[in-house]
């Protein structure tokens, strides 16, 4: 029963003190390991110390375990600290090449570096690169032969001659190649009507070549004239709907390097075409499921054979092939679509974009001004980069412009001829199984840094020596300084049976023989203790990792701990170390927390009111002027709460009244229970006392009566100017209306007089029988 309440016990404080070191190791230093291997691999800080007889009485081997600083500091000697530290080693550094005409031009050095790492620590080495003169360049141009782009194709086939001369300003050594595409040769991409194939052009009247996915026409060359007749044969052909194949077409381009005729030079894919593009997923629309495979599938006539079964290659996936290829793709594009290729030009690596004219009649300059724009751009990557192991960049550019650029460093405007240099940082984190290799490449170059890379997980000492004699005369293996005991041994140096581990537990148990073993805190070997880290004692009774801790720190970090008590640093005190002597906190202008309070540990403890850093606001306390405002006015004039009692409650105060003394912002102000103004000055006096010179009272008689009753009459008179000049407005305007009215009335008068209508009609009728008489 008495074992099972000590091993449960045992457990419990066992895990606290794991949690102990879960802390120390959060705040800093280095965990205790037990085998030098393991101690490395934990973090770049920690070291061993392989010394034979290092540790002291009680402690385990895990102490050999500590910062290099620790170690030296507890005696251990530098040549017995075991730190592996990352370092490289350049294999290969050729020098840099200034011309391409040279037999083995180089660009990029140092062309192989061995790179040993220590996990979770950096390590840097620097790769310098330099534009050699006359570099060779390959161009491959890829155009769009829908039937949009009719006017283009008659420019393009007298363009040979203008872009071989135009690129040998730069070069001497220029290949160009051609390939057209249209789009995938099935519905609802091209019209799948026996006619409409043979034919593709709206007018039935005007021959079209087929269309195609992709056709390579031409292989690389340096023979213009070959370039003009091939091109010269070609016709425009045509589809159904806007977007383009053009994706297809890259791929085969990038992936058919052989049928291509692609040096390993500079290479150069120029992109034309009037509209956008088809991208993965776009082929389900054909009942196309299969994605892109990544592979050549051109036939015997250049023919791109697998478009009907292979979906279009997303942006990713072509970014990637391109990337790896070392292709720098020149978009030149209408004016229509140019925004979308720039977002394109976005995503893939070391591409432009170009505005095209409609006709193309300005491709020549455009590809040279991308061409220039492209190879003065130094974009260093890393390619094939082992799982765990991250790589930044820092360029130094000289007099270009530095910037970093998706996970790499870039320099832009980098003439021929200047070297240009990036800092490369490299870190791993895990421990990696055998060696491992990783590339750096100048994104539009074949040139790479080979990087053999090793990570640094084993302790450098000496062969293990079994059987040595250290080990108690030979029970075990030694190995970094620790003994690795027979299996029928056991202790520090092996110097126990194990037979005997049972008998010799009674030297490990207190003074009276209760509690834990160890105090829960060791482990009891041969008879002695041997305590966790940072417990020490004959039985593991002082703990240095147990003291009050403030803010996550063992003793605020201002003091050591020593058997759970904290030994403050010199200006410091507290069971925590945490309360400062200092008091400069606490001051301002020599006056400690604003008179109102008192400095604890650096900070201000304010009176009853006060609060803020130094105890200078306390919204419900009087002013200086509301405590002296009482004792002025019975002092000065007998009045006030303070009038019948002034002598004894203003017994610290004097006052002298003036009729008409100089007033300015020093001077008190303050409203008496009769509602005057009382102004009053206040000067301190020696003796604790206080003189108060005040105003007389008929000079300060308060005016905010009368100038109440002079606010109302005013804007009575106003409203009263208002309400009569309103009226006045009024009778004027309707005595102009009535005196309109009256001429208009005499005016319709005047037209009855003298309009007919208005006048009346008289016929005289005489009687016959009068008439007879």
């Amino acid at each position: 029963m008495r074992d099972t309440r000590l091993i449960t016990g045992l457990s419990l404080l066992l895990a606290l003190a794991l949690g102990q070191e879960e802390k120390v190791l959060e705040a800093g230093s280095c965990r205790p390991h037990a085998s030098c291997r393991d101690c490395i691999r934990s973090q770049p800080s920690c070291a061993w110390c392989k010394a034979l007889n290092f540790t002291k009485a009680g402690e385990s081997d895990a102490m050999r375990c500590a910062t290099q600083g620790e170690l030296l500091q507890r005696g251990c000697a530098p040549t017995e600290v075991v730190e592996p530290r990352s370092q490289h080693k350049v294999l290969e550094d050729a020098p840099l090449s200034d011309s391409a005409e040279q037999e083995t031009v180089t660009q990029l050095a140092p062309q192989k570096i061995a790179l040993w790492l220590r996990p979770g620590e950096q390590h840097s080495f620097t790769v310098r690169f330099k534009r050699a003169e006359g570099y060779p360049v390959d161009v491959y141009y890829l155009m769009d032969l829908s039937y949009s782009m009719k006017d283009d194709l008659e420019n393009i086939k007298k363009l040979g001659n203008d872009l071989l001369a135009a690129l040998r300003n730069i070069t001497k050594s220029v290949k160009i190649g051609f390939g057209s595409f249209v789009d995938k040769t099935v519905l609802p991409y091209v019209s799948m009507v026996p006619s409409k194939l043979l034919n593709p052009c709206p007018n039935r009247y005007e021959q079209c070549d087929s269309p195609v996915s992709f056709r390579h026409v031409l292989p690389l060359t340096d023979n213009a004239s070959e370039f003009e007749i091939r091109v010269s044969q070609l016709r425009i052909s045509g589809n159904l709907d806007s977007p383009e194949g053009g994706f297809d077409a890259i791929m085969q381009v990038a992936v058919c390097e052989k049928q291509i005729g692609w040096r390993n030079v500079t290479r150069l894919l120029v992109f034309t075409s009037d509209d956008v593009f088809h991208t993965a997923g776009d082929g389900k629309l054909g009942g196309i499921y299969l994605p892109n495979d990544n592979q050549c599938h051109l036939d015997t006539d250049g023919l791109y054979s697998k478009s009907h079964i292979y979906d279009y290659p997303s942006v990713g996936h072509l970014a990637q092939v391109l990337s790896a290829s070392n292709i720098q793709p020149i978009f030149a594009v209408t004016g229509s679509t140019l925004a979308v290729y720039q977002e394109l030009s976005r995503l893939i690596p070391k591409s432009v974009v170009g505005e095209l004219k409609e006709d193309s009649s300005n491709v020549v300059q455009l590809i040279s001004d991308a061409y220039n724009s492209l190879s003065s751009t130094v974009n260093l990557e890393h390619f094939q980069l082992p799982p765990g192991v991250s790589v930044a960049y820092e360029p130094h550019c000289e007099d270009a412009t530095r910037s970093l650029g998706g996970h790499g460093g870039v320099c832009s405007g980098v003439r021929i001829n200047q070297l240009v240099s990036f800092t490369v940082t490299v870190q791993a984190d895990t421990c990696l199984e055998g060696p491992h290799t990783f590339a750096l490449r100048v994104l539009g170059f074949t040139e790479e840094v080979r990087v053999e890379l090793q990570t640094l997980c084993e302790c450098p000492c000496s062969q293990p020596e079994p059987h040595a004699t250290h080990c108690s005369g030979g029970h075990g293996t030694l190995s970094c300084g620790v003994c690795s005991c027979s299996p029928d041994r056991m202790g520090k140096l092996c110097e126990c049976e194990l037979a005997d581990a049972t008998y010799l537990e009674e030297g490990c148990w207190g003074q009276n023989g209760t509690g834990l073993m160890c105090n829960g805190k060791g482990q009891c070997v041969c008879g002695k203790c041997q305590c966790n880290s940072n417990v020490r004692g004959q039985h593991c009774e002082c703990d240095d990792a147990s003291c009050e801790r403030h803010d996550g720190q063992l003793c605020a970090g201002q003091g050591q701990c020593q058997c759970g008590s904290c030994l403050c640093d010199k200006g410091y005190t507290g069971s925590a170390c945490d309360c400062s002597l200092d008091t400069s906190a606490c001051l301002q202008d020599g006056v400690e927390c604003s008179g109102h309070g008192h400095c604890l540990c650096n900070k201000c403890q304010c009176q009853p009111g006060y609060f803020d850093r130094l105890c200078s606001q306390c919204p419900g306390c009087q002013t200086r002027c509301e405590e002296h405002r009482d004792c002025a006015d019975c002092k000065a004039f007998g009045m006030g709460p303070l009038s019948q009692n002034c002598s004894i409650a203003c017994n610290h105060t004097t006052a002298t009244v003036l009729s008409e003394p100089a007033v300015s912002k020093k001077w008190c102000k303050e409203k008496t229970e009769d509602g005057q103004i009382l102004l009053f000055l206040i000067k301190d006096m020696d003796g604790g006392t206080v003189h108060l010179t005040v105003k007389a009272k008929d000079a300060v008689t308060d005016q905010t009566l009368k100038i109440v009753l002079c606010l109302v009459l005013g804007i009575v008179i106003i409203g009263l100017l208002i309400i009569i000049a309103y009226r006045i407005s009024v009778e004027v305007l309707d005595r102009r209306e009535y005196i309109r009215f009256e001429k208009e009335r005499e005016r319709a008068k005047g037209n009855e007089v003298n309009n007919p209508l208005y006048q009346s009609a008289t016929t005289t009728v005489i009687n016959p029988r009068y008439n007879e008489d």
